[in-house]
């Protein structure tokens, strides 16, 4: 596949600028680039989702033009997006081949011919999933597992992955990835868009950097390292990827008390207390509760019992406004599902819990609207310019800033960040560490959740570690380590004993 001189617009914002490109039959192709580079769009353009203003597409040297996905998935290319596209009701099987279902004479469907396709499929890339099992009984890994099945079974030569690791834990990213390079090793072309340089690294064969929609560079990985990744994306380079902590509070004033809080959703018996200014990280593997115990700090949810104190002073939360009345902000895991309105503009989603103060006789004065967003999504790096556009138009870590911008406007004394830099460029991950950093240094307390395991080892002065819904372990800024964390994470150091 080739693009020559393509370019792309949006609503003023200049999304691709004059992009060449050639991807090379049965490699790994690596997309990168800061939020807002154009990589999604990019990928949109590929699969068909996007048509370009300017340029030409060719697909085995033939000249092609794209009005829809289907018309891509003709010339046998498709596209597995970050929000994957399943019908959760209905089977692996029925999902892996809807619309090229096998017919019988009279068009019944041929679930045994099914069957047999789907076999020969998971024994061509070694994806092990039972075809009779509903799609929301599994797993995300095995969701992806099955978007890629459909995108064979539609003989698809070219699959662009957008973010396809986002949201795995560390096990799942290792199986996708390995899957990824089976395709490839089978003749499949993979166009691999993502935020994480190591696994680029790791799989891709070459890489393409952007930088506000333009071409920076295309070259062979082997020729690349994270931190010649990061510069090329950034423009400059990022001496640290994580800013000095400040100083740990001399005075150890409780800005946030949790104690012996049980739910329904699995919390058993957790106490905890942080000082203004303090930042904790928690960290566990994927079940172990840190969503369910941020939810139940700041809305009370499917708490049976336990209190929270904020300030000295006990609090009754039983809803996310008390949260909010009591101090407490909570940026959550899932902008889409949880946090942004995605079709109303960036400035109303900054002051959507603000609306009384700046509405009269029930109607929201836009002027005192976009004053009050303005100056702190410029303080997180949202150029002015984007507060009036769609939150959904974009990119991940600029929406993370609105999200960001939204809970400053409280001046929250505690604020709960639930995996605060997912699906965000490495450009963006240094902002949202800056900025949580500088909260704790003007006397905020931070308990932020995580994954990525350099995040628990960099930012916090404490670690708490989580599994089965209880603390198993306190780490002091010195004593945290990923061997230390694993071990009790994993349960292989005993309920409150050594892990240092």
């Amino acid at each position: 596949m080739e693009l020559t001189s393509v370019s792309k617009r949006f609503a003023g914002v200049q999304a691709l600028r004059e992009i060449d490109l050639r991807i090379e039959r049965g490699a790994v192709h690596a997309i990168v680039g800061e939020n807002g580079a154009g990589k999604s769009t990019l990928g949109r353009v590929l699969v068909g989702a996007v048509r370009p203003d300017a340029g030409q597409i060719r697909v085995a040297g033939q000249a092609v033009s794209f009005r829809s996905p289907h018309d891509a998935l003709v010339a046998g290319i498709t596209g597995i997006a970050q929000e994957l596209a399943l019908l959760p009701a209905r089977s692996v099987l029925d999902n892996v081949f809807l619309g090229v279902e096998s017919r019988r004479r009279f068009g019944r469907v041929d679930k045994a011919g099914m069957s047999r396709r789907f076999a020969d499929l998971a024994d061509q890339v070694g994806l092990q999933i039972p075809s009779r099992a509903l799609v929301r009984d599994l797993s995300l890994a095995d969701r992806q597992k099955v978007e890629i099945m459909r995108a064979l079974a539609r003989k698809a030569d070219l699959v662009v992955f957008d973010e396809p690791t986002a949201a795995l834990s560390v096990d799942e990213t290792a199986l996708l990835l390995d899957t990824v390079r089976r395709l490839a090793a089978t003749g499949t072309t993979v166009v691999f868009i993502s935020h994480f340089l190591k696994e680029v690294l790791a799989v891709g064969d070459r890489v393409t950097i952007l930088k506000d929609g333009a071409h920076v560079r295309t070259v062979r990985t082997s020729e690349e390292s994270e931190a010649s990744l990061v510069e090329g994306m950034l423009g400059r380079s990022l001496e640290r990827m994580f800013p000095a902590r400040p100083p740990r509070p001399r005075e150890q004033r409780a800005a946030l008390e949790v104690d012996r809080i049980s739910t329904r959703t699995g919390i058993d018996g957790v106490s905890l207390r942080i000082a203004s200014g303090e930042i904790v990280g928690l960290a566990g593997l994927v079940g172990s509760g840190r969503s369910e115990l941020l939810h139940a700090i700041h809305s009370g949810a499917g708490v049976t019992s336990g209190a929270v104190a904020v300030d000295g002073s006990p609090r009754r939360i039983r809803s996310p406004r008390d949260g909010k009345r009591s101090g407490i902000a909570l940026l959550p895991e899932s902008r889409k599902d949880q946090g942004l309105l995605m079709e109303r503009s960036a400035s109303e989603n900054v002051v959507l819990g603000q609306l009384a103060g700046i509405a009269r006789w029930g109607v929201v004065r836009k002027r005192s609207e976009r004053a009050v967003a303005r100056g702190l999504v410029e303080r997180l790096g949202l150029a002015g310019g984007r507060i009036s556009s769609p939150v959904g138009t974009l990119s991940g870590g600029n929406q993370q800033k609105v999200l960001l911008a939204r809970c400053l406007l409280d001046r929250p004394a505690v604020l709960l960040a639930d995996e605060p830099t997912r699906g965000v460029d490495v450009g963006a991950k240094h902002s949202i560490y800056e900025l949580l950093i500088s909260l704790a240094a003007e006397g905020a307390a931070v308990l932020f959740a995580s994954s990525e395991i350099e995040e628990i080892l960099e930012l916090p002065h404490r670690a708490l570690v989580l599994r089965e819904g209880r603390i198993e372990a306190e780490l002091e800024e010195g004593a945290i380590s990923e061997d230390a964390v694993m071990r009790v994470a994993l349960g292989a150091s005993p309920r409150g004993g050594d892990v240092g």
